[in-house]
């Protein structure tokens, strides 16, 4: 692995930025990353875009795992990256594999999953899930545990 640049971001003001196209995917090197493999799981559960055809917003849950080979998704980064989608319009199996398409460019991870549990539209939950193939043997995945949606 060559010298990584410092992240960009890191210790710095910054504003969300306008779309994800625009957002910085800084990494930082993964500790111990050809001594042990593990698992990075990344939640977030007030995830937010745009319908393409209304402009209602959408809402999601959002739960990124992988397995790192040498770079981590540096986390003020990736908290500005999701925020990003906040104007986006795009459907929710676009938006999905947005996120996986670009975070993979970013990381090369050994393995990535990106599953999203997308709120009622229309009364339809839709959930999207992509993944970069089977995870690595030995590696320690917990369950994700999110129920499908159910009315109160």
């Amino acid at each position: 692995m060559g010298l990584q640049p410092l992240p960009q971001l890191l210790g710095k003001m910054s504003a969300l930025p306008a779309s994800p196209e625009e957002a910085i995917l800084d990494c930082v090197p993964a500790p111990t990353c050809h001594e042990i493999s593990y698992a990075v799981r990344l939640s977030v559960p007030e995830f937010t875009s745009l319908c393409p055809v209304t402009g209602a917003p959408d809402f999601a849950h959002i739960i990124v795992d992988y397995v790192p080979r040498e770079l981590l998704i540096e986390s003020k980064a990736f908290k500005l990256f999701m925020g990003s989608f906040r104007n986006h319009g795009a459907y929710h199996e676009a938006c999905t594999t947005m996120i996986f398409s670009m975070l993979f460019a970013a990381m090369r991870p050994r393995w990535l999953r990106v599953s999203a549990y997308w709120f009622p539209r229309g009364g339809i939950p839709i959930d999207v899930f992509v993944q970069s193939g089977n995870p690595p043997k030995k590696v320690h995945l917990p369950p994700i545990d999110i129920p499908i949606y159910r009315a109160r």
